[in-house]
């Protein structure tokens, strides 16, 4: 039996763990969406640096978190006071074994906590039916953006004490 991802909040001293997993994550997991096109993938990546990182570590209207496994990072997460699922992000080798889900219920904590009661994103088309999975739905049309497709999605928050 595997160990259980644990989640955490994410410190400032994590900020260069942090940039890897999602450039890592980019380069190899979504290269169906950028399809190794050196300019799409560079302008994916450029804001995902240690300098650009370490504002939003601090930045008390976001939230970021980590996945855990055996104490070694697998993947992070980051959303906004707005209701915002920026990003989930996950390395290649630990796709579909419970970190991205767990990431995202963490930040989904997280938002209820805020006092949210929908959380939206926008997906590529690689994310997708993992979202899905999660409950997201789409709710406007795909859009071009940096030579990637969004889709943006949805979902209701329901906290623990209204479950009833």
């Amino acid at each position: 039996m595997e160990d259980p991802i644990r989640t955490c909040k994410a410190t400032p001293t994590d900020a260069g763990i942090i940039s890897r997993i999602i450039e890592r994550s980019i380069r190899v997991g979504c290269a169906r969406d950028h399809r190794n096109h050196p300019q799409t993938v560079a302008t994916w990546t450029h804001n995902k640096t240690i300098e650009h990182i370490q504002p939003w570590l601090t930045d008390p209207r976001l939230y970021l978190n980590i996945a855990l496994l055996q104490d070694k990072p697998v993947g992070v997460a980051m959303a906004s006071i707005s209701g915002k699922v920026a990003f989930c992000y996950v390395q290649p080798e630990w796709f579909r074994r419970g970190a991205g889900q767990a990431l995202v219920q963490d930040l989904e904590g997280w938002l209820i906590s805020q006092g949210l009661r929908q959380a939206r994103l926008n997906s590529t088309r690689t994310s997708e039916a993992f979202y899905r999975h999660l409950g997201y739905q789409p709710c406007a049309r795909a859009f071009m953006v940096s030579g990637l497709q969004a889709i943006p999605m949805h979902k209701g928050l329901i906290s623990v004490s209204s479950k009833g």
